[in-house]
C-alpha cells in the first residue's frame, strides 16, 4: 500500500531563541549563529529528500529552507505560523512571570482559558495548525506526491506531532532543538480510519541535537520555566528519593 513521508523540521536559531525569549509573530531572521549551525548539520548529515516543501511564511522559516532544500519552491502556509504571543513576545519566562501571574498557568497546561494579552489562545493556535496539516496530507494523496518536508516553529510542529503523532506523546515531548526535527509516515487506511501517523525517524539522523555551544536549547527552555515557576512537584520528589 502507498504510503506519504512528511519530515517535519524546525527553523534554525534566531537571536531571540538563543536569548530564551518567546518569538511568535515576531519575524526574526536567522542569527549567524544559526546559519552555521544549519551548514554544519546539513554537511555531516544530508537532510531527508522531499518532493514538495511546505513553510511558515516568516522569514526564519523561509531562510531554513532556502539552505537545507536550496532546490525546493517552497509552498507557503500561513497555518503554520508559529503562536502569536501578543504582549508576551520578545521577553523571557522569567520577565514575564514578574509581571503576569497568569503565565504559570499558561505554561503549566492548567490555565487552558488563559491567553496571552493582546495574543493567541491555544485552542486558535492548534485549530490553525492542525487544519493546515490536514490540508497538506489531502494534498499528497489527491496529487499523487508522496514526500514532503514541513519547515516551521517549534509550537507548530509539537501541535501537529501530540494530535497526530505516533507513538503518542505529550505537547512538550516532542520539543525539538532548531534545524531538527522528525519523520512521520502517513498511511491512507491509518489515516482515514484515525488519523494518525506514524514517527519512525529523528532529524538529522545522525546528530545527538547539541547546540553550537553543548547545550541543549530543550534544557535551556526547560531552565527558563524552571526559573519562572520553580520545579515541578514530581521532579522535586525525585530529586528527593520520593
Amino acid at each position: 500500500m502507498k504510503s506519504y513521508t512528511i519530515h517535519l523540521i524546525r527553523h534554525g536559531l534566531t537571536a531571540g531563541n538563543a536569548e530564551g525569549r518567546y518569538v511568535g509573530s515576531t519575524d526574526l531572521p536567522l542569527s549567524p549563529s544559526g546559519v552555521r549551525r544549519l551548514e554544519t548539520l546539513a554537511k555531516k548529515s544530508p537532510y531527508p529528500k522531499a518532493e514538495a516543501c511546505f513553510c511558515s511564511p516568516l522569514k526564519r522559516c523561509t531562510e531554513t529552507t532556502r539552505i537545507l532544500y536550496p532546490d525546493a519552491k517552497p509552498i507557503l502556509i500561513d497555518g503554520f505560523r508559529e503562536c502569536d504571543f501578543g504582549a508576551w513576545e520578545g521577553k523571557t519566562a522569567k520577565e514575564i512571570a514578574a509581571n503576569d501571574p497568569a503565565f504559570a498557568r499558561w505554561i503549566s497546561g492548567e490555565g487552558k482559558e488563559v491567553t496571552p494579552p493582546g495574543g493567541e489562545s491555544g485552542a486558535e493556535f492548534f485549530q490553525r495548525t492542525c487544519a493546515a496539516f490536514e490540508k497538506v496530507v489531502k494534498g499528497l494523496m489527491t496529487s499523487g506526491i508522496t514526500s514532503a518536508a514541513i519547515v516551521a516553529h517549534g509550537g507548530t510542529l509539537m501541535a501537529i506531532l501530540s494530535a497526530y503523532g505516533l507513538p503518542r506523546a505529550q505537547f512538550y515531548d516532542w520539543m525539538t532543538e532548531s534545524g531538527c526535527g522528525y519523520s512521520m509516515r502517513i498511511t491512507p487506511g491509518l489515516w482515514m480510519r484515525s488519523m494518525v501517523g506514524e514517527v519512525y525517524a529523528k532529524i538529522p539522523a545522525d546528530t545527538k541535537q547539541k547546540a553550537g555551544n553543548g547545550v541543549m536549547l530543550i534544557d535551556l527552555a526547560r531552565e527558563a520555566a524552571e526559573q519562572a515557576l520553580g520545579k515541578p512537584e514530581k521532579e522535586k520528589k525525585d530529586e528527593n528519593g520520593g
